[in-house]
């Protein structure tokens, strides 16, 4: 063969891997935080700008009130919602092409379901995780179930984990191997678990080893349950030849053994009410802690034991989210707090931030990042379009009704946006 062929062949067979590998992860987003969890996405040519009136595909109406993110698998669009009262909980699926809803099931009933106290949190906060064929929806301890995605018919279903979440449930599920892995960090209990994801059985269950030190001479929290509550969603990475699951909890973060939920060390803090998902880089596990204090501390991740004193690289409180998930990218963390402040900070240099920009509003859903482009998406409905960089360079403001509470879903060449009250499909 020619060496021109041979060229060309070659090109032709990088071109067909590419389809094959980066294309498959950009059409699909199975998980809140993406394909690889990290809120990161391989896919090109999705909108740069948009309104109510530009580039939207289509705009489906949601009942009732929902946090959860949309996931996304071949034609799919799979999230939750319920009742304001948390009496109904419901799993819809919409159609990826035309928005049309395929399945708006009540997959859970509940009698007196715990009244949330606020009104930042409601009954449907954490958001579904999708694989081929199933879908998983979790609402905390009211229910667990798992769904066959072609005929909708429930495979099982858990009702029986306790938890009083106080505030409402806020942690997702996390796929690892054969195990559906979760977090129940309650007023009264706090723990994680693991099911067998093909038949909902119990695989594994580890109750959190920090001392609250905050009880009565009656055994009674002294501040209530918030002192105890986190809504973080755990994570998996191996490291030392172990598959560690970080999660972080009131009073410490954790990594356990994916497989077995032994604890492999603890590092504690003194906040609570976690809702970030730790972020891996140059050998760290970059944790938020919550709140009072909100911290971001970088945890080196080959200790054993209580590893407080010992494996702690950096600690910041500059800009640090207690809710919103960041995004690193080359080394780079960008994060969006509570109070409309974007932080960009270089976690192999130091603690100080490299650039700090206020973009106003507030965030609670997640950044996610494209080639050449990072989303912010605040309460409002304002979505911030940067350039990543050691200097800020805002691409892009748009607008749309309702706010974002819930992250967005990126698949194929499409935004999936949902606000408090509609789906969106946003596309060219």
């Amino acid at each position: 063969m020619r060496s021109w062929q041979t060229l060309l062949f070659t090109a032709f067979l990088v071109v067909i891997f590419l389809l094959e590998t980066g294309s498959a992860e950009a059409s699909d987003w199975p998980d809140y935080r993406g394909p690889r969890r990290d809120g990161k996405s391989p896919a090109m040519n999705v909108p740069l700008k948009w309104s109510e009136s530009e580039n939207v595909v289509w705009k489906t109406p949601i009942h009732d009130q929902g946090h959860s993110s949309p996931v996304v698998l071949g034609r799919h669009v799979w999230l939750t919602t319920a009742t304001a009262d948390g009496k109904g909980m419901f799993v819809l699926c919409v159609d990826r092409e035309t928005g049309e809803i395929l399945l708006d099931k009540k997959i859970f009933q509940n009698k007196r379901p715990r009244p949330l106290g606020n009104n930042v949190n409601n009954y449907a906060t954490p958001s579904p995780v999708i694989e081929e064929g199933r879908v998983y929806v979790h609402f905390g301890s009211y229910g667990t179930a798992c769904l066959d995605t072609q005929t909708f018919e429930v495979l099982w279903q858990r009702r029986d984990l306790p938890c009083d979440h106080w505030r409402g449930p806020g942690s997702s599920p996390c796929l690892y191997e054969d195990l559906l892995l979760l977090h129940f960090d309650g007023a009264n209990v706090q723990y994680a678990a693991a099911l067998d994801k093909n038949s909902g059985e119990t695989r594994w269950v580890t109750f959190r080893s920090a001392d609250f030190g905050d009880l009565d001479e009656e055994g009674r929290p002294l501040a209530g349950g918030d002192g105890r509550k986190s809504y973080s969603t755990p994570d998996v990475i191996g490291y030392g030849g172990r598959a560690q699951m970080i999660s972080t909890g009131a009073k410490a973060t954790y990594s356990y053994d994916a497989r077995t939920g032994q604890e492999i060390w603890v590092a504690r803090h003194q906040s609570h009410s976690a809702g970030a998902r730790t972020v891996f880089g140059s050998g760290l596990a970059l944790t938020f802690t919550g709140v009072n204090p909100t911290e971001l501390v970088a945890l080196r991740m080959d200790g054993e034991g209580d590893v407080t004193d010992t494996h702690v690289a950096w600690k910041s409180r500059r800009g640090v989210p207690s809710r919103s998930s960041p995004v690193l990218v080359d080394n780079l963390l960008y994060m969006a707090s509570e109070n409309g402040v974007a932080t960009c900070l270089d976690i192999t240099a130091s603690s100080e931030p490299v650039w700090q920009e206020r973009l106003g509003g507030r965030f609670s859903a997640s950044l996610v990042h494209l080639v050449g482009r990072l989303y912010f998406f605040d309460e409002s409905g304002v979505t911030t379009v940067i350039k990543p960089g050691r200097k800020f360079h805002r691409l892009q403001t748009n607008r749309l009704d309702g706010g974002f509470m819930a992250s967005p879903a990126i698949a194929g060449r499409s935004l999936y946006l949902r606000s408090r009250t509609h789906l969106y499909r946003i596309g060219e």
